[in-house]
């Protein structure tokens, strides 16, 4: 098989950037293998943050627009990453930025037109990685657990810390993932407010007490008591977080994040326990939430005695996802299965992923 040369693109919930990774993925003796070359973040600018953060209620036309503008945004920033690198690639696999996702009803939409994108940077692009699973009755989310299982096996769990938390693992030899629930979205809500983009090492978070009201509201919510599988994203935040914070709003912004740290702790160990984890058993936690000093010293409390929590580099903390798309788009052109019905619910694995070549 030949070495893949690959520019991995994505944006999370949590809306900190695009992020961008050139990755290199190989097998050897079975095993794929990977590397991460360059890579950087681009932060967004006002508008286009303020555009997709609140593109779920945009009209259809404004929308589509959106979509293509995106998408051409998305080709432009690639193009002027391979140049500056002077990198060529086999293709793009680009995530988008998910401004839908409601599987129950069939729909998931990712922002950031796959065709515009093949114009602007002049590359071969795959995307649309989620579209097919849902169809397939499945929740088109978590996608990661592929990347966990063929690129991080060597860890029992993967926990990944975005806008929200998910986990992977496997279970009577199945690839096992699902969302947990909160993990980044409630405290970049919360340090907006004071006109921050976050809360650097959790420092804020460290300095608060702990609000039992507003604990005991969270662990209530009926989404953590629902069975796996199962996704969420920003629509449930919305709807059913956000109400409960602003209960709140005469709390200190110090308590409430202290707060959620705690509450996002207790649902991952939860998730954890039931699982009855062995002893030795690595937890491989990615995500801007592991670059949280506070948030992962919190956790460590919680977690099952013999359950050993690995922060690897920053470069794996920031661009794994990245990598992991583009190692989906390696799958989708070797026509692997890159979406396990295990994790999503599907009626059945699929190759998903939509080809777009430029003029």
């Amino acid at each position: 098989m030949k070495k893949y040369s690959v520019l991995g693109l994505m944006s999370g919930t949590s809306l900190d950037g695009l992020d961008i990774a050139h990755c290199s993925l190989w097998q050897e003796e079975n095993e794929w293998k990977f590397s991460i070359n360059q890579a950087t973040t681009i932060p967004y600018q006002e508008q286009l943050y303020q555009q997709l953060k609140h593109a779920i209620t945009l009209s259809p036309a404004a929308h589509q627009q959106l979509h293509i503008t995106y998408g051409k945004w998305l080709g432009t920033q690639a193009k002027n990453f391979l140049d500056t690198h002077h990198i060529s690639v086999d293709f793009i696999a680009s995530h988008g930025h998910t401004s839908h996702h409601r599987p129950a009803e069939g729909i998931t939409f990712q922002l950031g037109d796959g065709k515009a994108l093949a114009e602007a940077s002049g590359c071969i692009v795959i995307n649309d990685f989620r579209t097919l699973d849902v169809a397939l009755g499945g929740q088109g989310a978590p996608l990661v657990p592929i990347g966990d299982k063929l690129l991080f096996a060597s860890h029992q769990f993967c926990l990944n810390l975005g806008g929200i938390s998910n986990i992977s693992f496997d279970k009577e030899e199945k690839r096992i993932a699902y969302d947990i629930g909160l993990a980044n979205m409630p405290l970049n809500y919360l340090t907006a407010k004071i006109g921050l983009a976050y809360d650097e090492n959790g420092n804020l978070a460290r300095q608060g007490t702990l609000l039992p009201d507003l604990l005991r509201q969270l662990n209530a919510l009926t989404y953590y008591q629902l069975p796996y599988p199962k996704s969420t994203g920003y629509e449930w935040f919305r709807a059913a977080v956000i109400p409960i914070l602003e209960k709140f709003k005469d709390a200190s912004t110090k308590d409430l994040l202290h707060t959620i740290i705690h509450h996002n702790c207790q649902q991952i160990a939860f998730s954890i326990k039931k699982e009855k984890p062995i002893i030795n058993t690595q937890l491989l936690v990615t995500g801007g939430g592991a670059l949280n000093t506070f948030y992962t010293q919190t956790l460590t409390t919680y977690l099952p005695e013999g359950i050993q929590l690995i922060v690897p580099s920053k470069t794996i903390i920031d661009y794994k996802e990245a990598l992991v798309f583009a190692f989906m788009g390696v799958l989708r052109v070797e026509n692997q299965i890159n979406i396990l019905k295990s994790v999503t619910g599907a009626s059945r694995d699929s190759c998903s992923g939509v080809l777009h070549h430029p003029n």
